[in-house]
Parts: structure tokens; sequence; C-alpha cells
């Protein structure tokens, strides 16, 4: 054979070898994965990339050794696609599981593509995107102690990126095991209703150790996961879900040492009245999300972990065009009382605002936290602590607006008042501060008074209109707690001049210091 012929062969051997890890190879697993109601993993990243640039590495690899007797497995790729793809012109290195290879499952091969994704990432500053559809670890690999007890870099790896690049993962299929204890560890985590699922353990497994019988639905299924805030968005569909991560990404930088894209030519708020929206009476409830939208760049939120402690509004938005991360009582639930689940919620997204540079904007309208059995048997000692906790080390602007009710220790913990040093601090007309409801205090500290009186009613109706008196916004003004009490419809000025010139970032408070210890 020539040269030419056999360099010929060579091209096409590598040609071909290219082409049978293909959706167009395997057109029966590519028919058998869209009757599942599920795109495949490439039309996945296809959808993810905009049909656009995508660098794929690992093509070529094939599964590990299976165990001793058992036949030689045939898995293209090792059931992970990997490169690095160009999300709205933005490099982003993307891992996804292909269930059309062995349900998915979980090689050595395939996780060591996985690693190298975690590496590029870190090295490379860009964001990283696991696109999860597994039906987890191969068995016929992971009877095996020599490959078993090596473990894996990955955990090390995601913790590595974390607050360094962003970390999305898109649960697209079955994510049990591994693909959970991933997904923990990611900044922002979808889910697509109906086809997902999220858990320490599926169904067959969860009956065999426990004796529960449970669907995997009822276990870990999007709309139940994204309800206790183990996810943060559950779509409709697989375009639903990677619109959500492309609209995510679009709010942050590349990595930390970036900062936020800013889009030129934001439009105005929507229209909506703000000066009269928020109620005289703290009897009375509105949609904080009004407020937000009031304030905010029009067709610029996006709001994250919606179903999960809706007592706290957590959203991605713009303010004159610039990204800002949102925490906002909402007095439709539990009036705005902060529990458990509502402070580990505001938590985590203000630690992912300070990670990334994304001033915060924070509203507060709250009774306080909320009190009684359900909150010591959730440890709300401690998770309103991380609330303190994250909100102190944080670096980044923050902009405090008393809309309402700010009393006692949960006001200073939402970042009320002059505690952290907010960069702007305002009060709407209808704010109300005070270290505890006026109500509960004169039914505690006076209760005498009241009771003794020949109309007790009228006596103790007498006492709370008298120090209702003493908790308006313009005594704060007047003690200088806070900058100024303006209308509401005047705040978006003020915020978008505030954001215009203060900087980025505040230097430690405490050089040298390692670190702080997290409550939680």
């Amino acid at each position: 054979m020539s040269d030419d012929a056999a360099r010929q062969c060579l091209h096409e051997e590598v040609n071909s070898r290219h082409r049978a890890g293909t959706d167009v190879a395997r057109p029966d697993a590519v028919e058998h994965q869209h009757r599942r109601g599920k795109l495949t993993a490439r039309e996945r990243i296809d959808l993810l990339t905009g049909e656009g640039e995508f660098f794929e590495f690992g093509a070529l690899a094939g599964p590990g050794p299976s165990q001793p007797g058992s036949p030689a497995l045939v898995a293209p790729a090792d059931a992970m696609v990997t490169g690095i793809g160009y999300v709205d012109g933005r490099a982003t290195a993307i891992a996804a599981f292909d269930f059309t290879v062995l349900g998915g499952s979980t090689g050595a091969v395939g996780m060591a593509k996985l690693s190298r994704c975690a590496e590029r990432a870190l090295l490379d500053r860009i964001p990283l995107i696991v696109l999860s559809d597994s039906g987890g670890h191969r068995m016929q690999e992971g009877l095996d102690s020599r490959h078993a007890a090596l473990g894996s870099p990955l955990f090390q790896q995601f913790d590595d990126l974390s607050g360094l690049v962003p970390i999305v993962t898109v649960m697209m299929g079955p994510g049990f095991g591994v693909g959970t204890n991933l997904a923990a560890l990611c900044d922002f985590v979808v889910m697509v209703k109906g086809i997902s699922t999220l858990g320490m353990s599926s169904s067959p497994f969860v009956a065999a150790a426990t004796g529960e019988h449970m669907t995997n639905e009822e276990i870990g299924g999007a709309e139940v996961q994204a309800g206790r805030g183990v996810a943060d968005f559950a779509a409709e569909d697989e375009h639903e879900a990677i619109d959500a991560v492309r609209a995510y990404l679009s709010f942050l930088p590349s990595n930390s040492l970036e900062a936020p894209p800013r889009i030129m030519g934001a439009r105005w708020p929507e229209d909506i009245d703000l000066d009269t929206l928020v109620p005289l009476s703290g009897r009375h409830g509105y949609d904080v999300r009004d407020a937000v939208r009031g304030i905010c760049d029009e067709d610029s939120i996006l709001e994250l972990r919606e179903t999960a402690a809706p007592n706290v509004v957590t959203a991605f938005a713009r303010v004159d065009g610039r990204a800002v991360g949102v925490v906002a009582n909402q007095p439709l639930h539990l009036g705005g009382a902060l529990d458990s689940a509502a402070c580990e919620k505001a938590a985590h997204f203000i630690a992912v605002c300070d990670a990334f540079g994304l001033p915060l904007l924070i509203l507060i309208d709250l009774p306080g936290f909320l009190i009684g059995s359900a909150a010591e048997t959730t440890q709300l000692a401690r998770r309103s602590g991380r609330l303190v906790y994250e909100l102190a080390e944080a670096t980044v602007p923050r902009i405090s607006i008393v809309v309402r009710k700010a009393y006692g220790a949960a006001y200073i913990a939402m970042g009320g008042g002059r505690g952290y040093s907010p960069d702007l601090a305002l009060a709407w007309p209808t704010a109300q501060i005070c270290a505890m409801p006026v109500d509960g205090a004169v039914d505690i500290a006076y209760r005498r008074d009241w009771q003794s009186a020949e109309d007790p009613a009228a006596r103790r109706a007498e006492l709370i209109a008298g120090f209702e008196k003493n908790i308006d916004p313009f005594h704060a003004a007047d003690g200088f707690g806070l900058d100024d009490v303006v209308l509401p419809s005047q705040s978006r000025r003020l915020i978008a001049e505030t954001l215009s010139r203060v900087a980025a970032r505040r230097p430690p408070r405490v050089p040298h210091k390692l670190r702080s210890i997290s409550p939680i």
C-alpha cells in the first residue's frame, strides 16, 4: 500500500471513529431516547450553545474494564460528552451524561472526563455546566475495590471551583446518587418536571434499605425538590431548563475576578404605582414582587427558589442595566417572618451574589423571626445565624429599604439600619421600626396598666396609638439611623446613582484572618 493510500486509510479511520459516537450513527438509541420524551446529550449541547461552537474532547474514550467474567462493554465516549462550548459567546466547560449509552451510568473513564471539565473550568476561569441524565454508578465496574478505593477528585474540584466560577447542574433525567452529591455543590440547580429526579437513592434501594415504598417522583421529583429548596428552578421542559441556565449566567461574570456584565440601554420598570402599593395597615398584605418590578428594569427579573420558603423572595435583576441580587420579605406568606427555610434560602443567595460581585438590594418588611416549636425543631437559632453570617461576610455593596415592618433582631439580620454599613439605607413612609410589635409589647409590658383601667380595651388602644407615633420612619431619620425617608417612586433613581459610584468590593474588615466559621 502506498503512503498516500495508508494516509487516506488513517484519515478515514479517524473520521469513522468520531462518527461512531454521534447520534447519526446510533438512530435506534436516539429514537428510544426521544420516545422517553427526552433530548439526547448532543442535542442538549446544541440547544445550550445555540448550535454554535462546541469543541469536544474525549470523544474517542471508551469504558474501563468490566468485572471478570463479564462481556466487554460497548460505550461510545463512555456515556459522557465533554468539551468547551460557547454559550451566548462565552466559553463554558460542558459535560453531558449520555443516557443512550448504558443508561448514562458513570464509569471510571466518564468520570475522568468530567474531572477534566472541572480542571479546564479552574484553569481557564470559565463556568462549568453539567447536564445530568444518569442511571447512577455503573455496576459492571463498581464491584471492584481496586477501582472503588481510589475515590474521586470531583468533590475537591467542585469545592475549588465554588465561588470562583459559576457551577450549574441541569437534572434532565434520573440523578440519584453521585449526580445529587455533585448538584449539592453547584450554585444553580435546574430540574425538568416529569423527567428528572434528584435524591440520595432511588425507589428500589430505599425500599430495600428502609422498607419505605415511594416512587422516584415522590422521593425526588422536580416539583418536590424545588419546594424543598434543593433545586433552584423547576422547568416545564428541557427548552425552558436551558433558557433558565442562559438567563442565570447572563447576570454573572465568567469568574469572580471579573465584573458582572452590564446591559446598556436598559428599559424602565413596569408601570407600577409604588407610592400606593403598600397598605398603610400592617394587617393587610401585598405582593413584594410588585415592589421589585417597580424598581428594577423591565423584564430583567429572574426569581430563584420561587416555591421554596415563599416568605422571602430571592431574585437576580437589573437596575439601570447593572446586575443586582434582590432579597425581599414577602408579606403574603407568614407575614414575611423569617423561618429556618427562609434564612437558608436567603443566606445561600447572598453567598452567590457576594462571590460574583452582585450588589445586594434588600427590601425589609417583616414582623420578626418565627417563634414556637416549629422554630426550635428546625434549628432557627442556628439557621438565622447563617443569614447573619453571610451578610456580614459579604463584601459587595448593599442597599436596604425599609418598606413597612422592621421589628427586632430580624430587622438587623435582614441588613436594616447601620449594622452592616449599607451604602444606602432608605425607608418608605409606611415604615415602622422598633424592637418588637407594639401590640405585643403593650400586652406584655403594660398589661397591668390597661387591665386595671376602667375601660381596658380603650386604654390598651390608647397605649398602642401612643407608641405607634414613636416608630415611624421620621423618628428613625431624625436619629440618623437611615439616610433618608423617600417616596417609593424615588427609590430607583437613588439606587441607580449609588450603584454608579460605589466600589465593587469592600476591603477585609479583619486583615490576615484566614476564615470565619459558619454557624451551620
